[in-house]
């Protein structure tokens, strides 16, 4: 088992704290979540057979509210397919590579067609927190699957772009307009290439997330000053570009257009059947 200090550490990166663990009962689930990083170099190979199913165990073995499990997942290994997907997502090479794509959806067909079957009425799903329901469910569900590929020794990689054209998506996974079903988001599945290796990237200082009965921020530059430096030591160790987390992070979501086309979320969302009252 890797040393769990060692791995905290790389969490929090130079310049920061980890924190405290001492007495803490350590075990191979804590090593492979400390241990979490985004793998975009894979190998082409394809997974063991039994693999997707396993993944697939591990999701549904996710809390659901109201055990309603109002999500479904898409399994895309075509490669043709997952090519026209990684244009769409903005040529992220990582999703042609992969030889595992899964996307992740908020589904209410389920639900409508059986209260149809039935002849009842459903107007629970037109309202947001039901969207919003199906959107935590398939997060939970998609983070349990996350676990147990590391725990495989396969890398993933999260795809939130599948939401900037969310309608030309849809249509490359056989979603139809009215269905009720919206992909979130995307998991690349796959053996990290060793010759192209990731890395352990840092996170905020628990002080910055942490509150202890109720919510009492620090001053920003205090929260987040340490943080900046610890993620231009990561960028510098990586041979990537130099950047600042603060200011990369504003300008993310500094206006319409750096939102990349997901300004126009709710316009999508009721041409997918999504009412959202």
């Amino acid at each position: 088992m890797a040393d769990p200090y060692e791995l905290l550490k790389a969490r929090y990166g130079a310049g920061q704290d980890a924190p405290s663990i001492a007495g803490a009962s350590l075990n191979p689930v804590l090593e492979t979540l400390f241990a979490h990083r985004s793998v975009r170099a894979f190998l082409p190979d394809p997974l063991d057979p039994g693999t997707l199913d396993l993944l697939i165990a591990a999701a549904q073995s996710a809390p659901s509210s109201s055990n309603l499990q109002v999500w479904s997942a898409i399994a895309v290994e075509d490669a043709s397919r997952r090519e026209r997907l990684s244009v769409l997502v903005g040529n992220q090479k990582q999703v042609r590579e992969a030889p595992l794509f899964i996307a992740w959806l908020v589904d209410l067909s389920r639900l409508q067609r059986i209260a149809q079957q039935r002849h009842q009425q459903l107007d629970g799903v037109h309202y947001l927190d039901t969207f919003l329901m199906g959107v935590i469910d398939a997060a939970l569900a998609a983070q349990n699957a996350v676990n147990a590929a590391e725990s495989l020794g396969l890398g993933t990689v999260y795809i939130g772009a599948l939401r900037n054209k969310p309608e030309q998506v849809a249509a490359e996974l056989g979603i139809r307009p009215g269905d009720s079903v919206y992909p979130v988001f995307g998991l690349c599945v796959g053996r990290p290439d060793p010759d192209r290796p990731s890395a352990i990237k840092p996170r905020l200082p628990q002080s910055s997330v942490l509150y202890r009965e109720q919510y009492a921020p620090a001053p920003v530059e205090q929260e987040i000053g340490s943080y900046d430096e610890a993620m231009k030591a990561f960028y510098a160790e990586q041979g990537m570009q130099a950047s600042v987390w603060s200011e990369h992070s504003v300008a993310r979501l500094r206006a319409a257009e750096d939102l990349k086309g997901r300004h126009r979320l709710r316009e999508a969302l009721e041409g997918l059947g999504f009412a959202l009252r």
